[in-house]
């Protein structure tokens, strides 16, 4: 049964997407082995480990590798690459023996070494991406408006919306029209699927109203019916001719406009990412005083050491001084 909802004139109706849709297998799909350890996996991760086996490959690597081998290449990218994506490149070529009943190379006392002496060199200090906190996101939606008509109702919502839900870029660019449904004091979105919650047993979060041209709810409704979008995909790409495609954006993409946001405020885009907005919710969260159970409940996190990661350094700037 359909739970119609009116939302911006529209009609949105909370269905699960068909298989098709989704990337997600039923039983009543034929897979091979390969293909159940495949739906394991979020769509985003296969990708990831693609394009880390076509690099391992590209340098003259080969599946099975020796210990040897693949030793040789982790030193090589040292020189150029953190640890982070070392080890997330060291993970693929690992998964990909795994996989195929092979014996990983990865397992041997000279990869494990190797990395020992990486980690230790380099350092596993992981840079993290600038929080922006509301003055920011304010800041930056003054500049939006210098954006062509369509591409600047998009930037508006988007930028909103993926603050006010604390949003992974992942689950903002996977929102459909379908997910949505409207109610009196905001509007509650499905996430259907999310990096924690690959099984898809789905979560919704409730974006309230908030005052002026600063409302989320405000700013979707305008993109959505500026856009003509009636269902499907909520942000989609915009040319540059101001022409609204019907395909999703990226993930890839929410980070650029994040950054060429802050670009035209005199910000450094280097310094922010996709994740900027997620990061300036919980940083806004907790400095307006509200619990962590709260903070969770619209992010998501399963566990306090996760949002310990945003909370602590707030906590420290609060710290008075003894002199």
């Amino acid at each position: 049964m359909k739970n119609d909802t009116k939302f911006g004139g529209t009609t949105l109706a909370h269905e699960r997407l068909t298989p098709a849709q989704s990337n997600h297998p039923t039983r009543h799909q034929n897979l091979s082995v390969d293909g159940y350890v495949a739906a394991a996996r979020s769509a985003a991760t296969q990708r990831g480990y693609a394009a880390d086996l076509r690099h391992f490959t590209s340098k003259g690597g080969r599946i099975p590798a020796t210990p040897q081998d693949l030793a040789a290449y982790l030193a090589e990218l040292a020189a150029t690459l953190a640890v982070a994506t070392i080890e997330r490149r060291l993970i693929a070529i690992h998964r990909a023996h795994v996989d195929k009943g092979l014996e990983s190379p990865a397992r041997g006392a000279l990869v494990k070494q190797t990395m020992a002496g990486i980690r230790r060199t380099l350092g596993t200090r992981q840079r993290q991406a600038k929080a922006l906190v509301k003055d920011d996101l304010l800041e930056m939606l003054v500049m939006v408006d210098q954006r062509k008509p369509m591409q600047a109702a998009r930037d508006r919502a988007l930028l909103l919306v993926g603050f006010a839900g604390a949003f992974r870029r992942s689950e903002l660019v996977a929102i459909r029209c379908e997910d949505i449904s409207d109610h009196t004091n905001g509007l509650e979105i499905l996430i259907r699927r999310s990096k924690t919650d690959q099984a898809g047993a789905g979560r919704t979060v409730f974006i309230p109203h908030a005052r002026g041209t600063r409302c989320p709810v405000k700013a979707l409704r305008q993109w959505l019916e500026l856009a003509g979008i009636a269902s499907g995909w909520v942000f989609r790409a915009v040319n540059r001719h101001d022409a609204v495609g019907r395909t999703a954006l990226s993930a890839q993409s929410v980070a650029l406009i994040v950054k060429a946001s802050t670009r035209r405020v005199g910000g450094d885009p280097s310094a922010v990412s996709g994740h900027s907005l997620r990061a300036g919710y919980v940083t806004t969260a907790v400095e307006a005083g509200l619990q962590p159970h709260q903070i969770k409940e619209q992010t998501g996190h399963r566990s306090d050491a996760m949002l310990a990661r945003y909370i602590r350094p707030v906590a420290r700037r609060k710290i008075p001084s003894l002199l």
